[in-house]
């Protein structure tokens, strides 16, 4: 098994690469071993597919418990995960540094904290404040001894405020609160990507599996993203497929329970996974 800092440092050259590498969303030991065999370089916990899998909403797993799943998941095989720390599960700065220590101790090569409050009256953090929780992140993460790759996430197309403006100030900050990566999850132009990668000098990350999002790997690469990551779409996916047989079933057609994945196929690739 590789080193805490040598999956860090493996995971912070991906993003050092002329073109966009996918970073895929598991939310389970199988599905992330599964994964790894399939060839994916590094993994990233999807805080909406973990709690979806546990039967609850996205936002409701608390943070010890989303501590032990990152455990299981850098457990499980031997590539760099980054996790999705939500908000840092805490409003004040210092929640956030501590949540970022704690999560680098479950083995993580990396970890995203968003700007979003959890509060649907005002979902967005004040960008002072949400600065602040990014620079508090980032003095965490240097002092980790291991370089720690830290995504700061402006929320704002997630949260019904559709204004490119504000988010590329909030990431303009983030940038200069020390976060090594951008994030805004739901942008899905051309013109809105291009704009934010123009507009920041750390790599992007960018989130596929949402309905308006139509641009290849080739062409984000082509706009300047250096990453691409799934986010819940795996888990929804797999939802999606389930649904449409459990209908054939309801119908009458016992072959919808033969469709997906191939028994042997998956036994293979977990067999593999534990050699």
């Amino acid at each position: 098994m590789l080193s805490q800092e040598e999956k860090a440092q493996q995971f912070r050259a991906l993003h050092e690469r002329p073109s966009a590498f996918i970073l895929p969303n598991p939310w389970d030991i199988g599905s992330a071993r599964i994964l790894a065999q399939l060839g994916f370089e590094a993994l990233a916990t999807t805080s909406a597919g973990y709690a979806f899998f546990h039967g609850t909403l996205d936002g409701r797993v608390g943070r010890d418990a989303m501590m032990a799943h990152i455990a299981e998941l850098v457990r499980a095989t031997d590539l760099a995960v980054s996790a999705d720390l939500e908000n840092g599960y805490g409003n004040a700065p210092e929640l956030v540094a501590e949540t970022i220590r704690m999560a680098a101790a479950q083995g993580l090569a990396g970890g995203s904290i968003e700007d979003a409050t959890g509060n649907a009256s005002a979902p967005i953090y004040p960008i002072d404040l949400a600065k602040e929780r990014i620079v508090a992140a980032a003095e965490a993460a240097r002092s980790l001894g291991f370089p720690f790759t830290l995504t700061a996430r402006a929320e704002n197309f997630l949260h019904g405020r559709p204004d490119l403006k504000d988010t590329i100030q909030r990431l303009q900050a983030y940038q200069e609160a020390g976060a090594d990566v951008l994030y805004a999850p739901g942008l899905t132009t051309r013109e809105e990507i291009a704009e934010v990668v123009r507009s920041v000098d750390r790599p992007v990350n960018v989130l596929a599996g949402i309905a308006d999002m139509r641009l290849s790997v080739a062409e984000l690469s082509q706009l300047g993203v250096k990453r691409i990551s799934l986010g819940p779409a795996l888990y929804v996916h797999a939802m999606g497929a389930a649904e449409e047989a459990v209908e054939a079933l309801v119908h009458g057609d016992l072959k919808a329970a033969a469709t997906g994945m191939d028994f042997g196929r998956i036994d293979s690739l977990l067999k593999r996974s534990s050699r």
